[in-house]
């Protein structure tokens, strides 16, 4: 048994004080990461670049976090999932005043790898983190945690476009955000874990048997994700009619529900049971991208939307959950394993909507990530959640 193994064997059951340091190690990844989405026209502005350079430049987040998310298990492993965290939340509170001011566009690249970086080893790190709590509190509170990670993703976009609204530039929002940053993890420090998994292995694995297939389901899920993010609005002002103005109500309605999904998804999933999960989610998340196809109105189109976030909202805390549970692969190895393919899912996705909608139309590319989501339900059986 390693180091990491022998501290955590011995460790007290963790309590609600470690309950709490995981809820705000969650806030702070979503608060910090969503707060660099109202910052990009800025930046694309500073730099003088058009949008398909933008394009290849919002690349480079996705790289740094896929980049970092297998050092992070095995670092975590070895040190500890505070010392990974802390670490990573200081590369994100250093990144973003560079995101907000820089006018070069290379430096403007290397402040985009460092805050992937960040990005991707804080999720990696907390998700460790959530699983071994979860574990020693007993009974199902995943749900919770990543609902507070989607919280702190509404809070940091609007936070910084209200900072905005009443004259502040985006280097002074960007610095208020840091500093919040830093201010969250002092207080959830002390409680953060000093070990990462119990589990012995390599640090570097390909996934594989039931690792491997979660992983395809958190690919799935994410790439849905990616879709209401990446093209909602399109949807609704191309195939719609709906005026520009009015366009981000599709994402809005996705966010709200699943964010509202995830903050009551703990009693949820103690009482129905992650299969049940798993099935009546892929399915309701299917019929809700079916409906906003098939359906012309805008307003079925939010329905639908609404429908996919209550839908996918608890799909991967079950899934994080279950690869607790799974004997197959050490967590430290399975977590980034399943984290990168869900990355992978939000970065490969839109893009391959996009080439859908061009050889075909949108709605079509919206039925196959229904149909793919369909696939997600079906295959909630076959996982021991």
């Amino acid at each position: 048994m390693d180091t990491a193994a022998t501290i955590e064997a011995a460790a007290p059951r963790h309590g609600r004080a470690e309950r709490i340091a995981t809820r705000i190690a969650f806030f702070i990844a979503g608060f910090g990461m969503a707060a660099w989405a109202p910052l990009v026209p800025f930046a694309k502005a500073r730099v003088g670049i058009d949008d398909g350079v933008l394009g290849l430049l919002l690349l480079c987040l996705g790289a740094g976090s896929m980049v970092t998310m297998p050092l992070a298990g095995a670092v975590a492993a070895r040190f500890g999932c505070r010392t990974v965290f802390t670490a990573s939340t200081m590369m994100l509170a250093v990144a973003l005043p560079l995101l907000a001011s820089v006018t070069s566009l290379p430096i403007l690249v290397a402040a985009l790898l460092v805050f992937g970086a960040g990005v991707g080893a804080m999720d990696v790190s907390m998700n460790i983190q959530a699983i071994i709590v979860e574990r020693d509190h007993g009974r199902a509170i995943m749900s919770g945690f990543h609902g507070l990670f989607s919280l702190g993703g509404i809070t940091g976009a609007a936070g910084v476009t209200a900072l905005f609204a009443f004259g502040a530039s985006p280097l002074v929002a960007a610095s208020a955000v840091a500093l919040i940053v830093i201010a969250c993890l002092a207080l959830a420090f002390r409680n953060m874990l000093p070990y990462g998994s119990r589990s012995d292995g390599p640090a570097f694995a390909i996934p594989r048997g039931v690792v491997l297939f979660i992983g395809i389901l958190c690919f799935i899920t994410f790439l849905t994700e990616g879709a209401m993010l990446d093209w909602s609005a399109v949807f609704l002002t191309s195939v719609r009619d709906v005026a520009a103005d009015r366009a981000g109500l599709g994402y809005a309605a996705f966010a709200v529900t699943m964010t509202i999904g995830r903050l009551s998804g703990d009693r949820i999933v103690s009482r129905f049971g992650g299969t049940t999960i798993i099935v009546f989610g892929g399915l309701c998340a299917a019929v809700g991208l079916l409906i906003a196809t098939f359906v012309p109105a805008p307003a079925a189109a939010l329905v639908g939307f609404a429908l996919v976030g209550v839908g996918c909202s608890n799909i991967v805390p079950v899934l994080f959950t279950s690869v607790g549970r799974q004997k197959t692969m050490p967590e430290a190895v399975a977590v980034p394993a399943i984290t990168t393919l869900g990355y992978a899912g939000i970065l490969v996705g839109p893009a391959a909507i996009g080439f859908i909608a061009h050889a075909a139309s949108l709605p079509v590319a919206f039925a196959v990530v229904a149909v793919l989501l369909l696939g997600v339900a079906a295959s909630g059986k076959r996982l021991k959640v």
